[in-house]
């Protein structure tokens, strides 16, 4: 007869999930400390992280938890639309934990149901997570975290994690079989374009690409590290995809809800010409970073796009943006307009 941690396990291989472990709520505990060590660090990621204690201590909000079922869901196997390649992150193009039109969400909530007919209490947060999932998945043995702080299985760092508290004292460890980075290598932290990543499990999150276009850079037109973000516009992958251990791991095999239809309003042309019904309505719920009245955001990224990557036919946007009615939208055109065009206000 199967204990209860095995019908767990062998329920999430049954959805398709890759990895799945589960660990006493006490293999947390030296949770708080890594995140003072990235602290002490870098000094100044002390207000970002400060978000993270509430998942510190999950017994504060959560008395009742004993253990913690983690999951691991493979991402890298959909087809990138060439409209948004390199433009947009893909954690967030095939971001799971919001459309419910895909098979991991509702595996999500299969997982969900499936516990609480075992007898089970249990508490999940699918956006942000209920504890910190990357030491949560670690402790459980289902992959490893790498030299760019990512969370790698045998799929490489393309996959979501998922966890939820239980009320019943359990455990279910996986052993991983992911082999180490390879000796000496630094590529991850050399292909960083602001030096975030500054060193092996050292970065400044406040100066990722991917902070300061989702839900970071609010005065991105004073930014100096705007003129080194490239191709992105929304989040960044870099140093990801130069990792050697990533390698012919992504694998564009099926497409993901949806996307296809969406990825042509996500050009830079199309942003920069997005009206805010349509934003509200298709974009936003998608890419929840940034909230239902953060189209200018969305704008202001791609006008530091359309200056990095200058072309004629970005004139007229650039131009037109200077004459917006937001604020932030005309400063940034106005600073590309005088870098690129030499023009004053």
């Amino acid at each position: 007869m199967l204990t209860i941690e095995q019908k767990i396990q062998e329920k999430a291989y049954e959805l398709g999930y890759e990895k799945c472990g589960i660990i006493p709520i006490s293999f947390m505990n030296g949770y708080g400390e890594k995140v003072e060590e990235r602290i002490q660090k870098v000094q100044k990621s002390g207000p970002f992280y400060q978000r993270q204690r509430r998942l510190v201590n999950p017994l504060e909000e959560y008395p009742w938890a004993k253990s913690i079922v983690v999951v691991a869901a493979r991402y890298g196997k959909y087809k990138v639309p060439e409209s948004v390649r390199s433009h947009i992150g893909k954690s967030y193009l095939f971001d799971i934990r919001v459309d419910a039109n895909t098979k991991e969400y509702q595996n999500s909530k299969v997982m969900d149901k499936y516990m609480q007919e075992l007898g089970l209490q249990v508490a999940t947060n699918q956006k942000f997570g209920v504890v910190g999932l990357r030491w949560a998945a670690l402790q459980a043995g289902i992959g490893i975290v790498r030299r760019n702080n990512f969370f790698y299985t045998e799929s490489g760092s393309w996959v979501h994690l998922e966890a939820w508290l239980t009320d019943r004292e359990m455990e279910l460890r996986e052993i991983p079989t992911v082999p180490q980075c390879p000796k000496n290598c630094g590529a991850c932290v050399a292909a960083c374009p602001t030096k975030s990543l500054s060193a092996p499990y050292t970065m400044s999150p406040t100066d990722c690409i991917s902070f300061l276009t989702t839900f970071g850079g609010r005065n991105l037109p004073q930014e100096p590290l705007r003129k080194s973000f490239g191709q992105c516009i929304y989040g960044c992958d870099i140093c990801q995809d130069v990792c050697p251990m990533n390698k012919g791991k992504w694998q564009e095999v099926e497409e993901f809800p949806g996307l296809s239809e969406l990825a042509p309003s996500l050009t830079p042309e199309n942003i920069m010409d997005m009206e805010e019904s349509f934003y509200r309505e298709k974009v936003q719920p998608k890419f929840f970073y940034l909230s239902p009245d953060d189209l200018w955001k969305w704008k202001v990224d791609v006008l530091c796009f359309m200056g990095n990557n200058y072309k004629d036919s970005y004139k007229p946007y650039i131009m037109r943006a200077c004459k917006n009615e937001n604020e932030k939208i005309r400063e940034m055109a106005y600073s590309i307009r005088r870098e690129l065009f030499d023009c004053v206000r």
